[in-house]
């Protein structure tokens, strides 16, 4: 891939883990170099290549969003740059949702999933777990996730003309949550192609992780974004 002078990355700051998202991109050593930029206004987007949209409060955020003029732009942008939903993210950028609060829920769309918010319960039902993830440097060592009131991936439905799913990790199916109510079980809820299991999915240049990469020491998912996702587009 040719050396590229400069990419910009921005991380949507109106609510949530921001702050944990720049230090991480702030620790990665790439060829290219790299500028951060807090995402607060339509003229911070505009001057970005990729955008990550941080864990939180999904309704907060895109309310925030609201509010700041962002919604528009930030659904233009979603139509053509590489964007990363972690948690809260990941539903904002679902096509549809499940488990919405009263009200409905803003999203931004991108990737052709149906997700059910809270999926896996209550803030006192997190919990960390070990994954496997494709095309991750050092594959062989788990990436820790952590689960922090995560949404459930509960459907996929691409259409023909969308770009393909690769599904970069999944979840035990022995940790799905047993007292989850939003979708009915399979009856082999061990089966590998079952939805819920889904805790990283790619489609086109967007990356959706129902966990919080960014609340480890682990830089891999960061990297993994930069090098897949972002780069290829500005080669």
């Amino acid at each position: 891939m040719a050396l590229i002078a400069n990419v910009t990355i921005g991380i949507l700051a109106m609510q949530g883990a921001f702050a944990e998202h720049q230090v991480m991109l702030q620790k990665l050593s790439l060829k290219s170099r790299m500028v951060i930029v807090l995402v607060r206004t339509p003229e911070d987007l505009a001057r970005c290549d990729a955008l990550i949209i941080p864990g939180g409060e999904s309704t907060t955020i895109a309310l925030l969003a609201r509010l700041a003029g962002l919604l528009g732009p930030l659904r233009e942008f979603v139509k053509s740059k590489p964007v990363w939903g972690t948690c809260a993210g990941a539903i904002l950028l679902a096509q549809s949702v499940e488990g919405a609060k009263k009200g409905g829920q803003e999203l931004l769309g991108g990737i052709s999933a149906t997700v059910a918010r809270n999926g896996w319960g209550s803030q006192i039902e997190s919990f960390e777990a070990p994954l496997e993830v494709e095309g991750m440097r050092d594959p062989e060592r788990p990436f820790q996730g952590v689960f922090i009131r995560a949404p459930v991936v509960v459907a996929l439905h691409p259409s023909p003309s969308d770009p393909p799913i690769q599904i970069v990790s999944r979840i035990s199916a022995s940790l799905l949550p047993r007292t989850q109510t939003l979708v009915p079980y399979d009856e082999d809820d061990t089966d590998p192609r079952d939805p819920r299991t889904i805790v990283a999915l790619r489609q086109g240049r967007h990356l959706l992780t129902s966990f919080h990469p960014e609340l480890t020491k682990d830089d891999r998912f960061h990297e993994y974004f930069v090098r897949e996702c972002v780069l290829p587009t500005l080669a």
